[in-house]
């Protein structure tokens, strides 16, 4: 069966369709090997379609407990050859996929022009004007103002545990955060990314954290509003897409980048101790301005802040994703500093 993927450049590239219908989103790649499963079920993929620059994916099967939420989360998957088990799999959830492309193409020209919009129309009549109908009605991340709706908890979520109090805003999390938390006794408070600095009050935490998410930070003014009324009085932590609504809550701005870092193998310098880690990635925005926040650690290709710190405030954030779920294991040591951050964090004195 056909399928077509019209581009934002104006070209229209011709597959095979594995799972049929009809998607549009910002085209995106990731440089990951592994972890195809906790890639397609990242909520940081909302709106995206997802482009596999390994060219084989689906060779150890699909097994749900690798599962990062209960749905796959981008519009649409493409890849050089999709095993039948990930092709059925796409099937049953209604989204897009399509194999047999020149994939080096596409992520080539991802490299140079950017990430970009795209239209895809896959199955037994799928045409190009299909396709090209999918990418007149895409628009750009920024524009998906409520997305944060689409990825977060209605209501609110609790992870019992004998230790600290989390307060995770959910703005796209993945399970595997929670999980990080709760194997360190944690109890973790799962709170719509909506919520009032009042509603996350009233579980008085001893942590504020934000977690990772789709789309532009500005959207997330909600949560950038909770990170202004407890800093300085709660420890906070974020994410991903966390550290840049913390950023641009305490003075600093986010910027698009041309075609973001999505993959397992994000070399990040530590300043301090100048040492080197492998990271795992998904962001298409970054800190590009981190305002009352010192830069901590730098992405070694592109020098982009990787860490932030606070001056004078219990602040740590990662922009790579430290549950490493997939990737290297080279930073689960941030859940052991953000606690120890909240353990240790003396309560603010009121002044006369």
């Amino acid at each position: 069966m056909s399928a077509y993927i019209a581009l934002a450049d104006g070209r229209v590239v011709e597959g095979r369709s594995r799972a049929p219908g009809t998607g549009r989103g910002e085209l995106v790649f990731t440089t990951a090997y592994t972890g195809y499963e906790e890639s397609l079920t990242d909520p940081s993929y909302a709106e995206q379609a997802l482009t596999f620059s390994y060219p084989l994916i689906g060779n150890y099967g699909v097994r749900e407990e690798r599962f990062e939420s209960d749905s796959v989360q981008p519009r649409v998957a493409v890849a050089r050859e999709f095993t039948d088990d990930v092709a059925d799999w796409l099937t049953a959830e209604g989204i897009p996929a399509i194999d047999a492309v020149d994939t080096r193409d596409l992520v080539t020209s991802i490299r140079e022009q950017g990430a970009m919009r795209c239209g895809v129309a896959a199955g037994p009549d799928a045409t190009p004007e299909q396709a090209k109908a999918q990418l007149e009605q895409c628009v750009g991340m920024s524009e998906h103002t409520d997305i944060g709706a689409q990825v977060s908890v209605d209501e609110p979520q609790l992870y019992e545990g004998s230790g600290l109090t989390v307060a995770l805003l959910d703005c796209g999390a993945k399970q595997s955060i929670v999980d990080s938390l709760t194997a360190r006794d944690a109890e973790v408070h799962v709170l719509p990314y909506d919520s009032t600095p009042g509603e996350v009050a009233a579980i008085e935490p001893d942590l504020v954290f934000v977690s990772n998410g789709p789309g532009d930070p500005a959207n997330f003014e909600a949560a950038g509003e909770v990170v202004e009324e407890f800093a300085g009085e709660t420890p906070i932590a974020g994410i991903c897409l966390g550290q840049q609504v913390v950023a641009r809550s305490l003075g600093g701005e986010t910027e698009k980048m041309e075609f973001g870092h999505r993959g397992l193998n994000q070399p990040v310098r530590d300043l301090d101790s100048d040492r080197v880690i492998m990271t795992t990635q998904n962001h298409g925005y970054s800190v590009a301005d981190p305002g009352e926040l010192a830069v901590t650690q730098v992405n070694v290709n592109d020098g982009t802040a990787e860490g932030l710190a606070g001056v004078g405030i219990d602040v740590i954030t990662r922009q790579y994703h430290p549950e490493a779920n997939p990737g290297p294991h080279d930073s689960l040591d941030f859940f052991d500093d953000v606690l120890e951050m909240a353990e240790n964090h003396a309560p603010a004195v009121a002044s006369d």
